[in-house]
């Protein structure tokens, strides 16, 4: 009962920060499963991706019906995607926990260190370069993109949105929807992936992904609240660098590296760092896009948002 419950909280914090950035829902719940649930690296992923495929159907849906889909973008990246992350989850199956263990909080590190640098960047104004991406680019994005997300137990969003977002190439709103409705396919290959190599498993920690549902759908409100008052480029900041701290430990012992203190120490002050002046770029930002709105120009110019995974 006592693993339900830490499993519901961590469904909370993790919707908490998904509501506040618009990502980060899997890093943060997989390595909460771990840190205070004990669960295993592959059964904490089977257990999110699992839970993500009602929250990722409905995303889309939702997406699909304002009008924030391209359809064209969704195959080149989705199905490419879906591949990656079956290989990923299939791969993440055949290993021991020993061995998956470093495997996954490499992967978290990796997301949090992303999340660390993009945030730090603070809301950037850019124009709009409608120029297509090829098929080529979309197709090996989201191959790894899946192929992460099935390994660390998440990380779509911030591969594959915050690529196409500093590319330009479309509307933030659009780039959104399209990653979003992309991702249930990338989802439920990874949950099948997790089924043909461990259903004894996944069945065993069914009353998980309730849990981990109810948790989230709790905190939904809550999120939404939040989001409105907290300041997002602070706390993708934040949460980025508490995800490498968590993960860095088990990369550090597996290499064998001394003091790993030291290396927790470097991240946390390049942390606050990286936040007060995603911060700072955010203010200065809204004032640069302030002063263009009263001397507007010809070019099209469109600000990212923190984004949704």
């Amino acid at each position: 009962m006592t693993t339900l419950i830490l499993i519901a909280v961590a469904g909370l914090a993790a919707q908490l920060v998904d509501g506040g950035l618009g990502m980060g829902f899997g890093a943060t719940s997989t390595t909460i499963l771990i840190l205070l649930a004990g669960l295993g690296p592959a059964q904490a992923s089977a257990v999110v991706h699992a839970a993500e495929l009602g929250t990722t159907l409905a995303s889309g849906l939702s997406h699909w019906r304002l009008g924030n889909v391209n359809w064209r973008v969704v195959a080149a990246i989705g199905i490419p995607g879906g591949v990656g992350a079956f290989l990923g989850a299939t791969f993440l199956s055949t290993m021991s926990t020993e061995a998956a263990r470093p495997i996954m909080s490499a992967v978290l590190v990796a997301i949090g260190l992303n999340l660390m640098l993009r945030f730090s960047r603070g809301l950037t104004q850019r124009t709009l370069r409608p120029k297509p991406h090829s098929k080529g680019f979309l197709g090996g994005l989201g191959f790894v993109g899946g192929f992460i997300d099935a390994t660390g137990g998440g990380g779509w969003g911030p591969v594959t949105t915050s690529t196409l977002l500093s590319a330009g190439r479309e509307e933030p709103r659009r780039i959104v929807g399209t990653v979003n409705t992309a991702e249930f396919v990338v989802t439920s290959a990874a949950t099948l992936g997790f089924v043909l190599g461990m259903w004894d498993d996944l069945l065993s920690n069914l009353a998980a992904v309730i849990a981990l549902l109810v948790g989230g759908v709790i905190a939904a409100p809550v999120a939404a609240w939040i989001v409105s008052r907290l300041n997002p480029i602070l706390l993708g900041g934040i949460v980025g660098t508490l995800i490498v701290l968590l993960n860095l430990p088990v990369v550090l012992n597996f290499a064998s590296v001394p003091h790993a203190w030291i290396a927790q120490a470097v991240v946390l002050v390049s942390g606050v760092a990286l936040s007060g002046t995603g911060v700072y770029r955010a203010r200065r930002n809204s004032k640069t896009a302030a002063q263009a709105e009263q001397n507007p120009t010809k070019s099209i110019s469109v600000e990212p948002q923190p984004i949704e995974s």
